[in-house]
């Protein structure tokens, strides 16, 4: 399958004007429909899986800028941390002191996202408002010069009303802004897929995940 050349550009001029950033999420696509869209410019890739990150950054060019958007498991975290541009789903302490620690064997600075739990979904991981506020009264006594946190993750409930999805994203930037007002570092609200991300735009997010628009639906 190839990738969808006018939805990117249409897309890209969208964004562009708004300051946007667009991680092309390529889970499941194969290594030449990537560098299609590498082709037309893109550079900013999201993968959910590790080992297929691990074998994509291996064979596709060196400035790729490769965003974990999955659920990250702490065992997994040294096989990312050579490489990985930005995790998106940093969900616990435990996995934040744990990219900590692979980043200083690394020589490297790992950027990352606090993922926050805005839907109902019980399926979904992410940080509720107690258990952030717990975590960011923690993270001022702990020194950890490897990770830099840069903002907010958030993924609004699988549903047809977008009444809803835009409040979910509304409640996020809600939560972004005030932590914003203690630590002037985060820049990140990204929230924001194929089927909402234009809402979400419009409720502030400013680093969409873009998968099915550019390359079609996903294989099973």
């Amino acid at each position: 399958m190839s990738v969808n050349k006018k939805a990117y550009s249409d897309l890209i001029e969208e964004l562009t004007s708004k300051k946007v950033t667009l991680v092309a999420v390529s889970k499941t696509k194969t290594t030449e429909e990537i560098k299609e869209l590498y082709d037309l410019g893109q550079r900013d890739f999201g993968e959910n899986y590790v080992q297929e990150i691990i074998d994509k950054q291996s064979r596709l060019p060196a400035d790729i800028r490769w965003h974990f958007i999955g659920h990250l498991q702490t065992n997994k975290v040294k096989q990312l941390a050579p490489f990985v541009q930005l995790i998106h789903g940093v969900d616990s302490l435990k996995l934040l002191k744990e990219i900590n620690k692979e980043g200083e064997k690394n020589g490297r600075v790992i950027n990352c996202l606090l993922q926050i739990h805005i839907a109902q979904e019980e399926t979904k991981f992410g940080f509720n408002e107690k258990e952030l506020n717990e975590i960011s009264g923690q993270l001022k006594n702990l020194k950890m010069a490897n990770v830099q946190i840069c903002g907010l993750m958030g993924m609004a409930s699988f549903t047809d009303d977008m009444n809803k999805v835009r409040s979910e994203f509304r409640h996020l930037k809600s939560i972004f802004y005030e932590l914003k007002t203690y630590n002037s570092q985060l820049t990140t609200l990204s929230m924001g897929m194929s089927s909402d991300y234009k809402i979400s735009i419009e409720e502030g997010s400013n680093m969409i995940r873009i998968g099915s628009l550019l390359f079609g639906e996903r294989k099973k």
